[in-house]
């Protein structure tokens, strides 16, 4: 009973499209350099949800966190082959956003005077497939 609780956990597909969608606006990719990136990125998330899911059976692994940590590094050095210059510098812009647990699609929005901005971070920021999706 537990289990049906718990949010849907996306699939890989949908892991890499969103994440190739954020890269086509920011980075404006061209349909070869989005196709490329997609594999990669559709590979990262296989091993992403593979890994969630072994954490949920069997709990934190220090030695597949950095198994999957190389991986990470390994795609985003790959993506980066394949970008321009000025591609890579927003590339590099929003990997930074991506671990300090900054969305982007809420970044743009204009903040009250002494509003704090919304930041997801640790698992969440992972089980989320769309903004404002729990």
């Amino acid at each position: 009973m537990a289990a049906l609780a718990q949010p849907k956990m996306p699939t890989p597909e949908e892991l890499a499209k969103k994440n190739v969608e954020e890269l086509e606006t920011r980075l404006k990719l061209s349909s070869t350099q989005k196709s490329v990136i997609y594999n990669y990125a559709y590979n990262l998330a296989k091993e992403q949800v593979n890994l969630f899911k072994k954490q949920q059976a069997t709990g934190y692994n220090d030695e597949e966190m950095t198994k999957f940590y190389r991986l990470n590094n390994e795609t985003n050095k790959n993506i980066k082959a394949v970008l321009k210059p000025e591609q890579i510098i927003e590339f590099d812009k929003v990997t930074e956003e991506r671990l300090s647990g900054i969305d982007s699609s809420k970044k743009k929005k204009k903040r009250k005077k002494g509003e704090e901005e919304e930041k997801v971070v640790g698992i969440e920021g992972l089980k989320s497939v769309k903004a404002g999706q729990p």
